[in-house]
């Protein structure tokens, strides 16, 4: 088990240079430069730029943490929420969740609101996109150990339309709809780090 344990680490450590970095973040993408960064995102277990509670994390329950809006831009028909991590070994960021058609009247979501997996719209009428495992639901939080601070940004974005997809859309997918109806954005990032 420590053998195991060490050999993660080690991994982890000699990945730290992989990352693709918070300007790899989807609000932070060119075609939405012009777009207003107006929505405050909070939540109350977390501020910006600290750390995330092991409660939502691999390392503990796993569930989604508790996040909340506020200051939406007039004629927001719906919202997006997209969870990534600007840290992952990868070459992109790493998705942990994608709702959609989020009521603009919705002010957050309670914590372990977006489960493990979700077969269609929720009671309310969101519905999930594919996280990285090409799932629909959360991805609990789960940086490498050793491989360093992981930065997460719950992105919160207003569209002017309800956006309809003939199936759960990923991230490129999901970008590339609503770009043309993105009225107004606003993130919080969030900091978890495996030792």
């Amino acid at each position: 088990m420590q053998a195991t344990a060490n050999l993660a680490r080690t991994v982890g450590w000699a990945l730290q240079p992989i990352r693709p970095g918070r300007q790899a973040f989807a609000t932070r993408r060119r075609a939405f430069a012009a777009v207003p960064e107006a929505i405050k995102v909070s939540s109350p277990a977390f501020t910006e730029a600290g750390p995330i509670p092991t409660r939502y994390t691999v390392d503990g329950e796993g569930l989604s943490p508790p996040i909340a809006w506020e200051k939406l831009p007039p004629g927001t028909a719906s919202l997006a929420l997209l969870v990534e991590d600007a840290d992952a070994p990868v070459l992109r960021p790493l998705v942990h969740a994608i709702l959609v058609n989020i009521p603009p009247g919705l002010a957050g979501l309670r914590e372990a609101a977006i489960p493990a997996s979700m077969r269609g719209p929720d009671a309310i009428g969101y519905a999930p996109g594919r996280n990285s495992l090409g799932r629909r639901g959360w991805m609990p939080i789960a940086p490498p150990r050793g491989h360093g601070p992981h930065r997460y940004a719950f992105q919160i974005l207003a569209l002017d339309n309800v956006p309809q997809f003939d199936w759960p859309p990923g991230r490129e997918h999901l970008l590339r709809a609503i770009r043309p109806h993105v009225i107004g954005r606003g993130s919080l990032v969030g900091i978890y780090q495996r030792k």
